[in-house]
């Protein structure tokens, strides 16, 4: 049977490149940075290195200032521009741990944190997709060329196969992304699904990179080098242009 990950004529022209949080959101924090900054300037670095070095994909930032844009905002923007492949990028952090210290709790920060965390949205945010390729992908489609009609058999089929091709190709991206991240010597923790709402409502494969433990003074230094955001780029581009092949065959 053919790879449901690939369709004939597929192209990756447009990948969506997605800062975390912005504006009073700022995100997880370490000693002297926040979320909101670091994740912007790896996105920018981003922009420029897909451009630089897959010059037939255009890139589309989901923000490029200080704003805070909601989640449902930047799902938007990715549909309404088509993105072939979302990438959004996050710092992560651990929680205080909870200790007793003379008979009384209290919290002590844990910087224990380490590595690259890929997250795919969960199987029980199938509705939000569902609703996203109806709005995005129907019009676009040579067979059915019309809205999404739920009495039409042909165009139920034609659903689920979006769902099962973007969940196989939102997968093997982020294992595309383990691969390099290991490959250039990061410490990986794995693929996880959660129920991210930026994920499930984008109608594309989508993939969010909490990019380090920012709250781990090793890990805040790492991110907020030059090097460190170099390295972080370079192998999301690496994956991107492997899965770009991989799609394309």
């Amino acid at each position: 049977m053919p790879d449901s990950s690939q369709t004939p004529g597929f192209k990756v022209k447009t990948v969506i490149v997605d800062a975390g949080h912005g504006g009073f959101r700022a995100g997880a924090s370490g000693a002297y940075s926040v979320e909101k900054n670091v994740t912007l300037q790896i996105a920018f670095k981003l922009q420029k290195a897909i451009e630089k070095e897959l010059n037939d994909v255009k890139v589309v930032m989901t923000r490029t200032t200080d704003e805070d844009i909601l989640w449902q905002k930047r799902a938007t923007i990715a549909n309404e521009n088509k993105g072939d492949l979302f990438v959004s990028i996050h710092c992560n952090s651990l929680a205080d741990r909870v200790t007793t210290v003379k008979g009384k709790r209290v919290r002590v920060p844990n910087r224990s944190g380490k590595g690259v965390l890929l997250l795919v949205y969960g199987f029980h945010r199938t509705k939000e997709e569902e609703k996203a390729i109806k709005e995005t992908r129907f019009e676009d489609d040579d067979e059915m060329n019309a809205a999404f009609d739920p009495n039409d058999p042909a165009a139920l089929i034609l659903l689920n196969e979006y769902k099962r091709k973007y969940r196989k190709q939102s997968i093997r991206f982020a294992n595309l992304l383990s691969d390099e991240f290991s490959n250039d010597g990061r410490r990986i923790e794995g693929i996880r699904e959660q129920g991210v709402l930026v994920l499930c409502r984008s109608a594309m494969p989508a993939v969010l990179v909490e990019t380090g433990y920012i709250n781990n003074p090793d890990e805040e230094e790492y991110l907020n080098s030059e090097a460190g955001q170099n390295e972080i780029v370079a192998s999301i581009v690496k994956a991107i242009r492997n899965f770009k092949k991989e799609v394309e065959n």
